[in-house]
């Protein structure tokens, strides 16, 4: 195949697959197959990434594998909610968010998570609420496959950007599937007990989760739909 002039058909399904991507947060049970599964990570693999490292390793987990994980992350946010000491011991190995919060970037998070908690009619200063629903990052929010991601240690920070392109490549195969998808930086506190669930090398630390499903489309918290700001707002055009 000459990748200069192969033709892409439906250009206009691709750009659906990627402006139709979003958060699931309720899935069905039903079971993917493994053969979509391979599909969409070989898809994926032809992500960029600087001299061709492809830094990326996936832990693919359904079935008992991943309810032994739900159950054990469960118990420990559990117990990290009631008890300050607890908590402690579960830190993430890298920053996915800042320190301090400035703005735009403070208000785009309040409004996102004010809107998802209004939804699900959770009111403000509600923490037993909010715990029971962050809680559902933790099941895959009930998705039948939960995909855990790890990169070696030796790697510098912009391993990182090629882990999101790949990551965003999986999500758009998914979508063009039928599937949906739920990237989650939530997993990232509770590496203590995710890379030795899953056989991970002491080399190897996690970058993120991710749910993968057919969504549930009787579940009100799947119309929450992020707003995104115009291109304007974030180009500069230089001539």
């Amino acid at each position: 195949m000459n990748q200069l002039h192969a033709a892409i058909a439906d250009p206009a399904s691709v750009d659906a697959a990627i402006e139709n991507r979003y958060c699931v947060r309720a899935f069905r049970p039903d079971p993917v197959p493994r053969a979509i599964l391979e599909e969409i990570l070989r898809v994926a693999s032809r992500a960029p990434s600087g001299s061709n490292a492809q830094p990326w390793r996936v832990y693919v987990l359904q079935g008992r594998s991943r309810d032994a994980l739900v159950e054990q992350v469960c118990q420990a946010y559990d117990a990290a909610y009631h008890d300050p000491e607890q908590a402690a011991r579960y830190q993430e190995e890298y920053d996915y968010y800042p320190r301090h919060w400035v703005e735009p970037y403070l208000g785009r998070r309040r409004q996102n998570g004010w809107s998802l908690y209004g939804l699900l009619g959770i009111r403000k200063g509600d923490k037993d609420a909010m715990h029971a629903q962050h809680r559902r990052n933790f099941r895959f929010f009930d998705a039948p496959v939960g995909l855990i991601f790890t990169v070696d240690r030796v790697m510098g920070e912009g391993s990182l950007i090629d882990y999101g392109m790949f990551l965003q490549s999986i999500m758009v195969a998914a979508r063009a599937r039928g599937l949906h998808t739920c990237p989650q930086a939530a997993w990232n506190f509770y590496g203590s007990i995710i890379l030795p669930h899953v056989g991970a090398g002491a080399d190897e630390k996690l970058v993120c989760g991710m749910s993968l499903g057919w969504a549930d489309e009787q579940a009100p918290v799947n119309s929450f739909w992020n707003p995104r700001e115009p291109v304007e707002s974030f180009t500069h055009w230089l001539d």
